[in-house]
This record gives structure tokens, sequence and C-alpha cells, in this order.
């Protein structure tokens, strides 16, 4: 993703209204630890839920809110969180969204009983929603020259991408030296010395950006409703539904009448975005998915520690990084479509091996089975990126961006809502019929991906 080099009417400016030349280093140092940051926090508390149930119980529902509230909240709100970022400022959004994500972090590790913790959940993701697309910013604005700025951005990225994969071990091994709350109370001096640099960074001005309030409550509305039925079933579930679903289709006929959507469905035109949003969504569904219902099952069912569950998680994350590098390279030389189609291939195969595992597998086999899936994702993502980036106007790649991040995120919040559900009724059968449901999503996105062109990202 690029963005036009900054004129000098955007400028950044000091708070006593002198100017000053950018400190590209320090502005990407910030924007990088607050990424890293709500990256780290959309994994990291996963192996440490059933130490939040021993404390609070709850139930698989409960543990369910606990991931959902951020996920559900970050994913919902991004859609509309870059215009506030343009709006207000990035620097300023940035730093908004920061310091609300610590506070929310230190009223997670101080929270006295599971409700409460559930809302500090959902306040976390509603600062971190505001965090993403305005530390992007900041890079951006930082690098006016393209060939800096795409090595900035890569920067970036693989920021969030390793504190994605620390995520699991970093939460075993909290939990197991200190405490679940300890994977909240990090968040304090990490998010303090972001704010720290920031505090040296010139700030950038604000922008007019249009904002789509309606839009924005319906889809919030819409996604709540769909994600509780799920978790709490029964006849409020079947309430929840109908508003969800009536939400849902209010949401598609505002959305098509505004001039500045949310959504705007006039991209799923595309064969290109539509293939891309659709694969991105179904590795979300299984990546998330599965590492919230195997952290339970390294747990509960198998009754190993906190840290030992989140070592059997470092196979498949300490080999993403390398996969995404690989993926991009082939990418650039092959075009987008064929690592799409070999990342998607081989999770399907990755997800039908797993399909053998049971109470007495042993977890270190485990481990590795859960490899093939996680480097088909990590395969995957990167060029799906880029062809969807290819696949619209220059002057739409953010709003793009956008709804391809929120679709990722609304994906894995479902994902866990349906795999919890289903291995509430009985772990084996329910992590089976997960990993079927992942196959499936794979085998179909994958047959998508080989209708689309194999010309290359950088043809005409």
């Amino acid at each position: 993703m690029t963005s036009p080099a900054p004129s000098s009417a955007t400028r950044l400016t000091l708070r006593d209204g002198g100017l000053k030349s950018p400190s590209p280093g320090l502005v990407l140092a910030a924007a990088l630890l607050g990424f890293a940051l709500i990256s780290l926090d959309a994994s990291v508390v996963n192996v440490a839920l059933p130490s939040v149930e021993a404390a609070f119980g709850g139930g698989m529902a409960g543990l369910q809110w606990v991931v959902d509230a951020y996920t559900l909240s970050f994913a919902a709100l991004m859609l509309s969180t870059g215009a506030f970022a343009d709006r207000a400022g990035a620097s300023r959004a940035y730093a908004i969204g920061l310091a609300v994500f610590t506070l929310a972090s230190a009223a997670c590790g101080l929270a006295p009983d599971l409700p409460a913790l559930i809302a500090a959940r959902a306040a976390q993701g509603v600062a971190a929603a505001v965090v993403l697309p305005a530390s992007l910013s900041l890079v951006r604005q930082a690098y006016p020259e393209p060939a800096g700025r795409a090595r900035a951005v890569a920067t970036w990225a693989a920021g969030g991408a390793v504190a994605v994969a620390l995520g699991p071990v970093a939460g075993g091994a909290l939990t197991t030296l200190w405490d679940w709350r300890g994977v909240f109370f990090v968040n304090l001096p990490l998010g303090a010395a972001a704010l720290l640099l920031l505090v040296r960074a010139p700030r950038s001005e604000r922008r007019p950006a249009p904002l789509d309030v309606p839009g924005q409550l319906l889809a919030v509305l819409a996604l709540t409703g769909v994600t509780f039925a799920v978790i709490e079933g029964g006849t409020t579930g079947a309430v929840a539904l109908l508003v969800g679903v009536l939400a849902g289709a209010l949401f598609v006929r505002v959305e098509l009448r505004r001039s500045h959507p949310v959504v705007p469905f006039r991209l799923f035109r595309s064969r290109t975005v539509s293939v891309a949003v659709a694969s991105g969504a179904a590795c979300s569904v299984a990546f998330f998915g599965l590492v919230f219902v195997f952290s339970l099952f390294f747990q509960q069912v198998q009754g190993r520690s906190a840290l030992y569950a989140g070592l059997m998680f470092l196979p498949m994350t300490g080999l993403i990084g390398v996969a995404n590098l690989v993926s991009g390279k082939l990418a650039a030389r092959h075009g987008p479509q064929l690592p799409m189609r070999a990342g998607q291939s081989l999770a399907a195969v990755g997800a039908l091996l797993l399909l053998g595992v049971d109470e007495g597998t042993p977890p270190l086999l485990v481990a590795w089975l859960l490899v093939p899936m996680a480097l088909g994702c990590a395969l995957t993502v990167p060029p799906l990126t880029i062809a969807m980036m290819d696949a619209v106007p220059a002057e739409r790649a953010g709003l793009a961006a956008g709804v391809l991040n929120s679709a990722r995120q609304v994906a894995g919040g479902l994902g866990i809502a349906v795999f919890g559900a289903l291995v509430s009724d009985g772990f084996t059968r329910g992590l089976r019929e997960s990993l079927a449901i992942s196959a499936a999503l794979f085998a179909v996105t994958a047959s998508l991906s080989f209708r689309l062109s194999g010309r290359p990202a950088n043809s005409p």
C-alpha cells in the first residue's frame, strides 16, 4: 500500500507551532511498538484462558467472550477509525488510542469478575481499532519517498507478525511465571514506552474525511447479534440472531445509498477483490479458531501447563515470518495467484492431517501437525493482500485495506465463536468438526483462486 508524498501543506508541526523535520526512525519505532502491542493482544490471551476460567468460571461461553469482545470491537470499528485518524490527525489519534489501550489493559488486569474483564477487553478492541490505521498513517507520513516507505511499512508489518507469532508463547510464560493478569499488565510499560517515543515525534495535521456513523453503528449491531447467537444459543440467542440479521440487511441497504460508505460494495464487483477477502477470511477462521481450540486442548484435555501449551505453538508460529517472506518473493516473481493457490491447498491438507488428533496424541506430534496449516495461511495472506491492492484504484487502496483487515478480524472472531460452541458439546468431536470446516473453507477458496488470472502482480 502506498500513498502520495505529503505536500508542504501537510508538513508536521510541533506543539509550539514551529516547524521541525520529521524523525523517521523515531516515528517508526513508536508506530511499530504500538502495532506490535495490539497484535500481541490478539493471541497472547488464548493460553491464559483456562486460568481465567479457574478464577472466574463462566464456562466455554465466558472464555469465548474474553477473546471475541476484543476481536469484534476491533474489527467492527476498524471500518471507520481510518477516517477518524485523518480527522483528528494521525499522531493525535494514535496517542489517544494507545493511551486508552494501556488504561484498558490495566482494567483487564485489575478486573474483579468476568463481566468486568469482558468489558475491559471490548475497550481494548476499540482502542486497538484506532491505533492500527493511525500507526500506519504515521509511518507513511514519516517516509515520503516510495522506496523508504516500502521498507518502513515492511518493517512495521513484520513487527505485527512477530508479535502474533510470539503471543501464545508469551501468554504461556506470563501465566505460568506470574498469573493470567500478567498478560495484561505487561502492556503497561510497553504502552508507556510507545507514548514517550511519540511525545518527541512531530505532530501530523488534521485532514477532512467523511464518517459513516449509521453504517458503523449497524455494522456493530449486526456483528454483535450474530456472535451472541453463536456463543449463547437458546431463545436469547435466537432473538440476537434475528436482530443481527435485520441489522445486517439494513446495513447493506444504507451502505448502497451513501456516497461515502464504510464498506463500498462496488469493490466486490472485482472477482479478485471478492476472492482475496474470502481467502483472508478463511485463513482467519482457521488460524485464530484453531489456536483458541488447541490452547484449551493442550491444557484442559491433555492436562499440560500454560507454559507447555504456549511452547507447543512455537513450531507453527516460528515459521510464519519465513513463509511470509517466501510468499512475497513468489508473488513478485510469478504473481500473487501462485502462492495463494499453493498456500490454501497446503492449509487444507494441514487441516485434514489434524483430523486424527485425540486426547492420546503426543503433544509434540500435535505441535508439528499444526505447522502445515499455519504455513499455508502464511503463504496465502501476503499475496492476497497484493492481489487486492493491484485490483483497486490507487486512491481506494486505504479503503480496500480497511475492508480486508476488518473482514479478517470478523472472520477470526466468528471462527472462535463457532469452534468454541462445537467443542463445548464434546471436545474431540467438536475439534474434528472444526478441522473439517477449516479444510472445506480452504478447498472452496483455493478453487476460487484457480479462477483468477495468472498475470504477474506488476503487469499492466
